[in-house]
């Protein structure tokens, strides 16, 4: 069962409260949950099913990694999967439309209402990072696999304010 440790009023976690959102969500665990839950959709989708046609299950561990390390959690996508650069790249040549960005954000909010605890700030800006990212996914998916992408930075973090 999911722990459903704040309400909409987020007193126990206020946007300078001392808990991060990987704490808040629940960790790794239920980001795992909520990969599992989202990719299921997608591959049932019509839309979307084809832009994941290379899909593999390991690929739910590393998105859950990936955001875990994105909401305050520990690094291992920089530290064991390549880092912001290799998240980057796994986009290339995809050619996002806009359609299915709006797709994505649609089944990602149905898995985050289903999957992750109750209070409306915390998942505001669950989707909000998703937003965030969906958007650069899809211009980085327009430009062709092998681009030369320069040096990203280091991978974003994401807290009660956005991003850090």
């Amino acid at each position: 069962m999911t722990d459903h440790r704040s309400d909409s009023s987020h007193s126990s976690h206020s946007s300078t409260g001392s808990d991060g959102l990987y704490e808040a969500i629940g960790g790794l665990d239920a980001l795992r949950r909520l990969s599992e839950a989202f990719y299921r959709g997608v591959l049932a989708d019509p839309l979307l099913a084809p832009v994941f046609a290379d899909f593999t299950p390991t690929h739910i561990e590393h998105v859950a990694v990936w955001l875990a390390e994105i909401f305050g959690g520990p690094d291992r996508f920089t530290t064991d999967l390549g880092g912001h650069q290799s998240l980057l790249r796994a986009h290339l040549g995809l050619a996002i439309t806009e359609e299915q960005r709006i797709r994505w954000m649609e089944l990602m909010a149905e898995a985050v209402h289903k999957e992750l605890p109750e209070g409306e700030l915390l998942r505001r800006r669950v989707l909000e990072y998703f937003d965030w990212g969906t958007r650069i996914a899809k211009d980085v998916s327009a430009s062709p696999a092998g681009t030369d992408l320069g040096d990203p930075g280091p991978t974003p973090r994401w807290g009660w304010e956005g991003l850090k």
